[in-house]
C-alpha cells in the first residue's frame, strides 16, 4: 500500500483488515466447532458454524473479543449480547447461560477467550501506576460491554499472530498479554477490574466470598460466617456480592450446585438422588424442583434430551 492510499485508510477500514486477519487466523487454529486451546497458555479460540442452543457454564475471569457472529449471555435475569462491535470481561467467576445467536457456515461465529487473571491485573496496576483508571458506569456488575476500538484488536492481533510463530511465544506473549490487560484498564470501565485486583477492597473481598462458594458450594452455608472470613458485616456482603454478581450468595451457591449437579449426571452413572445429595441437597423432591426451575426438565427429563441431542 502506497503512502497515500495508506493516509486515505479510514478508521473502520482499519479495524476491517484488522478483523479479516484475526478471521483467517482463528478459522486455522479453530478449524471446527468448539473451544480450541492454543499454544498460548489461557487463551482459547470458539467457532461455530450455526447458532446454538443454551449452555449454562461457570465462567471464569475472561476477555472475550468476537470476530464474527453475535452472543448472548444471561446473568440471573440480565442479558448481554456481544459481537464485532462489542467485548466482553468477566472480571469474577460467574454461573452464566450463554448462546451463539447468529452464525453461518459461509460466516461463522469466532471469538478468541482470554483467561483474565486477577494477580497478574494487580502486579501491573502496581508496575504501570498511575495508570488514570476511569471511573465505572452502569453498576457494578463483574460482567460488562465495552466498545472495541482499533489498539485493543493491534493489541490482540499480534497475540494471535504468534500462533504463527511457537517458538516466539515464551518470549513474546506475555507482553502481548500485558498490552491487551493494560488496554482493559484503560477503557470506559476498567475501573472493575481495578477494583477487583487491588488487596483490601471492597470488591476484592467479595471476589474472595465468591472463590469460597466455588470451592466449598456443597456445604452448607452461613452468611455470618462468610461475611467474617472476609472481613465485611452480612449486610454490607449481600449488598456488594449482588452488586457484583446480580444475585444473593444463596442464589449463586445454588446455581453452582445444580451446575455441577448437571455436569455429574452426564458424565457419571450414580442416580439422581445420590448425585443431588453430594452436591449439598437433603430431599430428592427439593433437587428436582430446584433443578427444573433452573434447566427447564427435571433431571432425568434433562438427561435424556442431552443424551439424544449428544447421540
Amino acid at each position: 500500500m502506497s503512502s497515500s492510499t495508506a493516509a486515505n485508510v479510514l478508521p473502520q477500514d482499519g479495524i476491517d483488515l484488522r478483523r479479516t486477519e484475526l478471521a483467517t487466523l482463528i478459522k486455522k487454529f479453530a478449524p471446527d466447532f468448539g473451544i480450541h486451546p492454543t499454544a498460548i497458555k489461557n487463551l482459547n479460540l470458539i467457532r461455530s458454524d450455526h447458532p446454538t442452543e443454551d449452555l449454562h457454564q461457570i465462567l471464569k475471569p475472561a476477555l472475550c473479543v468476537v470476530i464474527d457472529g453475535r452472543k448472548e449471555v444471561r446473568l440471573a435475569n440480565e442479558t448481554y449480547i456481544y459481537d464485532p462491535l462489542n467485548y466482553l470481561v468477566v472480571s469474577v467467576t460467574l454461573p452464566i447461560v450463554g448462546k451463539v445467536i447468529e452464525a453461518s457456515p459461509e460466516r461463522p461465529y469466532l471469538c478468541m477467550r482470554l483467561d483474565i487473571d486477577p494477580a497478574q491485573i494487580c502486579r501491573l496496576i502496581a508496575d504501570a501506576s498511575p495508570i488514570g483508571v476511569p471511573v465505572a458506569r452502569d453498576g457494578e456488575r463483574g460482567l460488562f460491554l465495552e466498545r472495541t476500538d482499533i489498539s485493543l484488536l493491534d493489541a490482540v492481533l499480534r497475540l494471535l499472530r504468534l500462533l504463527e510463530t511457537p517458538d516466539d511465544i515464551s518470549a513474546l506473549a506475555p507482553f502481548a498479554i500485558q498490552e491487551i490487560f493494560y488496554r482493559l484498564l484503560k477503557g470506559q470501565q476498567g475501573q472493575r477490574l481495578h477494583e477487583i485486583a487491588i488487596p483490601d477492597s471492597q470488591a476484592h473481598r467479595v471476589n474472595r466470598a465468591i472463590e469460597w462458594l466455588n470451592n466449598h458450594y456443597a456445604e452448607p452455608l452461613s452468611i455470618d460466617n462468610l461475611a467474617q472470613l472476609i472481613n465485611l458485616s452480612a449486610s454490607a456482603l449481600h449488598h456488594r456480592f449482588k452488586s457484583v454478581t446480580a444475585m444473593s450468595p444463596l442464589q449463586y451457591q445454588k446455581q453452582l450446585r445444580l451446575q455441577e449437579a448437571r455436569r455429574l449426571l452426564l458424565s457419571e452413572k450414580s442416580d439422581v438422588s445420590s448425585i443431588g445429595y453430594k452436591k449439598g441437597y437433603e430431599s430428592l423432591s427439593q433437587f428436582s424442583r430446584e433443578y427444573s426451575r433452573l434447566f427447564g426438565a427435571s433431571p432425568s427429563k434433562d438427561m435424556a434430551r442431552l443424551r439424544a441431542n449428544a447421540g
